[in-house]
Formats: structure tokens, sequence, C-alpha cells
């Protein structure tokens, strides 16, 4: 990002959420990835980016021989992202930014 000319500005964790975990139900703080104002043209655009690999997007799967203790974890930790995410998403839209996911399918190699 230092070495686009349209990224105007960029932080790294500097944008903290307030979300509810679905596991303990209290009260925690999401710390996002990146915070980047890109100028698109004559537009101005303001984005939260979180990065994860492709497999911490999906709902976790029984296939395979995991232990039970594997798939809890999985499973809670999937529902955690779900939680976070969407409360990105809402503060964006309240901010008129746009919040990314983006992991190793959409980022150069």
């Amino acid at each position: 990002m230092d070495k686009n000319n349209n990224v105007l500005k960029w932080s790294s964790e500097s944008i903290i959420i307030p979300y509810v975990s679905p596991v303990d139900h209290k009260a925690h703080r999401y710390f996002v990835d990146c915070a980047i104002v890109i100028k698109e043209g004559e537009n101005i655009r303001h984005y939260l980016v979180e990065v994860k690999p492709y497999r911490q997007t999906l709902k976790p799967t029984t296939h395979g021989n995991k232990k039970k203790s594997t798939l809890i974890y999985e499973q809670a930790t999937y529902d955690i992202n779900l939680a976070k995410w969407a409360a990105a998403r809402e503060w964006c839209s309240r901010k008129g930014w746009e919040f990314l996911i983006l992991t190793e399918k959409e980022l150069p190699k």
C-alpha cells in the first residue's frame, strides 16, 4: 500500500469495533486488520479489510477423522468471526465505508 499512489492513507488494527460473542454472550472488541482510504478516479473510498485464510471463511465441515473437540473449536471460531464481520458491516454501513474479507484467493502471490 505504501507504493500505490492511489492509497491515500492506511493503518493496521486502528479501528476497534465492539461485538457480542455468540459463544459467551459477552461484549468484546474486534481489531480489524486494516483501514484503507483509496482514491478511485474522482472518488475517495474508505475500506475496512480483514485478511483470513480462505478455509476460515467457510462453515466447518464434519468430513474426515476430526476429533469432536476440533469440530467444536472450529465452529466456535467460525461463529465468532461471523459476529465480528456482521458488526464490521454494520459499522461500515453507518459510516459509508465498505467491509472486505480478503483471502489468498484475492491477494497476489
